[in-house]
């Protein structure tokens, strides 16, 4: 994909994908971010334990959907 790059170019490591969201100033959001709006809700970033902590984060975003609340940020 990219004819520049050569194998002498290249070191064997681990991999991995990790998504983490970034601050309008350009800096790591370490904590959750959900942002609410008109009939949306949206979890922006979910670190580790976000696994452990879904269904609690679900529980809280229903109960703010049935009490007709919005979240700006959690």
């Amino acid at each position: 994909l990219v004819p520049e790059i050569e194998v002498n170019h290249l070191a064997p490591a681990g991999a991995g994908v990790r998504a983490q969201a970034l601050s309008a100033d350009g800096k790591l959001v370490d904590d959750f971010h959900i942002v609410s709006a008109y009939r949306m809700t949206h979890v922006l970033n979910a670190p580790s334990p976000a696994a452990t902590a879904s269904l609690s984060i679900g529980k809280h975003i229903a109960t703010l959907a049935i009490e007709g609340r919005t979240l700006e940020r959690y």
